[in-house]
């Protein structure tokens, strides 16, 4: 079935509900088990009505804020069920495009409500559409801010990560360097040591070597002194005799 005939369908049961003041869901599942002499609700239809019935409240927010004249308590019950119909297919169906929800509404309005009701209908609808690509495109403008805010923070942060290992590695090579000199120091000193070491063993032996080279002499010269002493004393003894 035409989606046209399903919304005049969907309209007949708002406005039902509407003007009996019931709950919309309710006579929607009495239409739905006993249709009466109507054929059966069509599917577009019970989505229509259940759509409507379940952002009802957001619908008419949304009706309300573009509405230049009347409030939708105001309204006539057919124009305000009309613009609830359009409403819900341009706020929650995409598959409809906004200007043809718009057209089927002001076909019905040009069947079913007062004269200067149409040109009312288009222009608040017109508004509620313009509204909501405002709405859209500002959202998107501050989603593409939010990315390049966090694009840019995260080059600020690597940046700051590659500055930091920058500074990390200079540092180590300081440590590096530091660490060699103490070493070459350490180097210096200790040889320092041992060739000081390797001196007073030297002197230590050149003394040794000249006390025994003196202790020697020594005893050489008492070995002389003692066979000078015993010729003396062979000659005296043989003078003697």
């Amino acid at each position: 079935m035409a989606r046209s005939t399903a919304r005049k369908r969907a309209l007949n049961t708002l406005y039902e509900a509407d003007e009996k003041g019931q709950d919309i869901l309710s006579l929607l599942d009495e239409r739905i088990a006993v249709p009466g002499v109507q054929s059966p609700l069509p599917d577009y239809a019970i989505e229509i009505v259940r759509g409507v019935a379940d952002h009802l409240r957001d619908i008419d927010a949304t009706l309300n804020e573009y509405s230049t004249g009347w409030k939708v308590r105001r309204m006539a019950v057919v124009d305000r069920n009309i613009l609830r119909i359009a409403a819900w297919e341009i706020m929650y169906n995409p598959e409809v495009p906004d200007k043809v929800a718009i057209d089927e509404a002001l076909g019905l309005a040009k069947t079913l409500c007062d004269d200067d009701a149409p040109a009312f209908i288009h222009g608040l609808l017109s508004a509620v559409c313009a509204g909501i690509q405002q709405r859209q495109s500002e959202q998107e403008a501050a989603e593409q801010l939010a990315r390049q805010s966090a694009l840019a923070e995260s080059e600020i942060a690597d940046t700051a990560a590659a500055d930091s290992d920058a500074a990390a590695a200079d540092s180590a090579a300081a440590d590096s360097d530091a660490a060699d000199a103490d070493a070459v120091e350490s180097a210096a000193a200790e040889s320092a040591n041992e060739e000081s070491v390797d001196d007073e063993s030297a002197a230590v032996s050149g003394t040794s070597e000249a006390d025994a080279s003196a202790d020697a002499a020594n005893v050489d010269d008492e070995s002389v002194d003692d066979e000078s002493a015993d010729g003396e004393t062979h000659g005296e003894s043989v003078s003697n005799n």
